[in-house]
């Protein structure tokens, strides 16, 4: 049998190592430019939020049930909580899984605070450390995870990241600081209103930005 050359041989390693990544990894441009590439909505991450100005708050009750509540609601009410148009794709799942294991560790002592000191503090680096610390084990595509920041009752507002993460590595491909009012009776769905109106946001407005962005 006929020898490559070393040098082709050495072409050919290169090519399939290369070759390799952009099956496992996916870009916001993908995303943006199909509605083939999977999107995963992951849920709220509350693990570094700060509840601020909310005497009568029950932080126990927060972390053991209003957490995971608040996450249940987004995905038992997906023509409210439409990802799908705010996205412009048809191509999304739902796993709060993680997001509730990690949501149920919090320590119910550090939810609660007087004031408004805390209430911006997150950087780029805080979302990617707080990424970095889930393992999306078995899951490909684009993953969409509203990091909650903070959740002032005295405003009324609620700030929260919008990421996009690369399932398969784990990297935070974009996100983003956004804020919307809150309303309803309940601390649920108080606090819940306030990604609906972050996802009319995107509708009306990031999308498009985020899409000419990519490229």
């Amino acid at each position: 049998m006929k020898q490559l050359p070393a040098f082709k041989w050495l072409f050919a390693a290169v090519f399939l190592l290369t070759g390799a990544q952009p099956l496992s990894a996916q870009t916001l441009k993908e995303f943006f430019n199909s509605s083939e590439v999977p999107l995963t909505y992951l849920g709220v991450d509350f693990t570094h939020a700060k509840v601020l100005n909310d005497i009568a708050a029950n932080a126990m009750d927060i972390r053991d049930r209003q957490f995971a509540a608040i996450n249940q609601v987004i995905v038992n009410e997906p023509k409210k909580y439409d990802f799908q148009k705010a996205l412009s794709t048809s191509n999304v799942t739902n796993d709060i899984s993680f997001v509730n294991a990690k949501n149920a560790k919090i320590d119910a002592e550090k939810i609660i605070e007087s004031g408004s000191a805390d209430e911006v503090r997150f950087t780029k680096a805080t979302i990617e450390s707080i990424v970095k610390g889930y393992k999306f084990t078995g899951k490909k595509g684009i993953g969409l995870m509203f990091i909650m920041e903070s959740m002032n009752k005295a405003s009324a507002q609620a700030s929260m990241y919008v990421t996009f993460i690369d399932l398969s590595s784990g990297k935070v491909l974009l996100t983003e600081r956004m804020t919307a009012k809150a309303a309803g009776f309940g601390f649920r769905n108080y606090w819940a209103k306030t990604v609906y109106e972050v996802l009319n946001d995107i509708r009306k407005s990031k999308y498009k930005e985020w899409k000419a962005s990519a490229g």
